[in-house]
């Protein structure tokens, strides 16, 4: 009985030793080093960016352009139709609220009204001053030919009554050349009256004739045909039903020439230096994945800016798309690699490869015979999986992904020559020695 159940327990610690071993192997492979050769080829440096297609050429649709003329400043959109609507010429598009407008109207037309009544008593009054003014000259016309009449019956009366007839007509004669002169200042002060009454009641009539004109533009049409794209304000947002048209710049929506698209993107203020006009881009499109084009850099802007909810300084940029596609919209998102640079028979490895010692030495792991020696690396420009490797590795060597846990103190194999060549970095690549690239979180070596 003592002998089977040593053999029981024998056989229970070779199965638990077994068991471990397995577990043990399982667990070793499931850690095992991903260990990459590092390649020889073109290698290409790019800047992934996100950007909105817009059409390289639009028609804008505006409302009333005499908004200032009129001292209306700010109208409200009282209805708009949907953004992506194919119009056709004419074809109704938005209307504006007309309540300030309408109020301006009502004041002119009482503007009118008043000036007419003006204009009216101003005329009457002239007729009847000038009525006044003629009788007046007739009647001292008549007064001097009365005199003259005495003065021939006087020839034989005396000396004194002769000369006081003379003496009459005299003043008779003098009193119609004062009113005939004073006839004529009459005149043409009440053609200038005339001419202020009606050049007040023209331009009240000009007035009210605009306005109404006006009134005809606050219903928006179509100038062309086209699809309906909502002006963009300048915090991206689209205008809309209740958003207000500036007088100054009464734009509600645009119709794109869908023919020429452009992608407008942002650069931060770390890359821009890298991106120039001329540049080859390679173009994806968010809503159709399989969908690519290539594209070219056609602008970049001088003067940074600040993006709504963003701290950092970003660049425009405007990036040419090179052919057409009919399921291609203004505002859809697009994925722009921006080729800044290409290096032919690069050598280069994965990021992930790369490790640093005191930020002052970049260094990876690589494979020599059967160890393993941490090697110091010179490193160029990288891109978005890939960095340069301009010394320290040849094609075909080996390294591993990831750092190897307890070799964090061991020293790391200097380049020959090292002094020589860090003076000489700068010349081998053509901007400064950068900086170890960022590693995705995790994937960074231990010093």
């Amino acid at each position: 009985m003592k002998r089977n159940n040593k053999i029981a327990l024998i056989s229970g610690v070779a199965v638990i030793a077994i068991l471990v071993l397995v577990f043990s192997g399982n667990s070793s492979d499931s850690t095992a080093e991903v260990v990459v050769e590092v390649e020889q080829g073109e290698f290409v440096i790019d800047i992934m960016t996100s950007g909105a297609l817009d059409a390289k050429n639009s028609v804008p649709i505006k409302g009333p352009t005499g908004l200032r003329n009129y001292r209306i400043w700010n109208v409200t959109i009282q209805h708009i139709i949907d953004e992506g609507t194919v119009v056709q010429e004419g074809q109704y598009v938005a209307r504006l609220d007309p309540s300030e407008l309408t109020g301006k109207i009502k004041d002119a037309q009482l503007d009118v009204d008043e000036t007419q009544s003006q204009f009216t008593q101003t005329r009457l009054d002239t007729a009847l001053t000038m009525r006044q003014a003629r009788d007046e000259l007739i009647n001292l016309d008549y007064a001097v030919r009365e005199k003259q009449l005495t003065l021939d019956q006087s020839q034989f009366e005396p000396p004194a009554t002769i000369q006081k007839a003379e003496i009459e007509l005299e003043k008779a004669k003098r009193s119609l050349k004062q009113a005939k002169e004073n006839y004529e200042i009459k005149r043409q002060q009440n053609v200038a009256k005339m001419q202020e009454a009606s050049a007040e009641l023209r331009g009240d009539k000009n007035e009210l004739e605009g306005l109404m004109k006006l009134s005809q533009s606050f219903t928006i049409l179509a100038p062309q045909s086209g699809m309906l794209i909502y002006k963009r304000n300048w915090d991206g947002k689209p205008v809309k039903e209740g958003s207000q048209v500036s007088a100054w710049d009464p734009v509600v929506a645009t119709l794109p020439d869908l023919s020429k698209m452009l992608s407008k993107t942002y650069i931060n203020e770390v890359d821009i230096r890298k991106v120039k006009a001329g540049q080859d881009v390679e173009i994806g499109f968010d809503a159709f994945p399989d969908k690519k084009l290539k594209g070219r850099v056609t602008k970049v802007a001088n003067v940074g800016e600040q993006r709504p909810n963003s701290d950092a300084k970003v660049f425009e940029v405007e990036i040419e798309v090179f052919g057409t596609d009919p399921l291609l919209k203004p505002g859809m998102t697009t994925s722009n690699k921006i080729i800044t640079k290409t290096v032919e028979e690069a050598l280069f490895v994965p990021l992930e490869t790369l490790h640093s010692q005191h930020d002052s030495i970049t260094y990876v792991f690589k494979k020599s015979g059967g160890s393993t020696i941490k090697q110091e690396v010179i490193i160029g420009d990288a891109n978005s999986e890939n960095v340069h490797i301009i010394a320290g590795l040849e094609v075909g060597d080996r390294v591993n992904l990831s750092s190897i846990k307890g070799m964090e103190n061991d020293d790391v194999e200097l380049l020959p020559e090292m002094d020589g060549k860090r003076n000489k970095k700068e010349e081998v690549v053509e901007a400064p020695q950068p900086s170890l690239p960022q590693m995705p979180k995790g994937r960074r070596g231990r010093n």
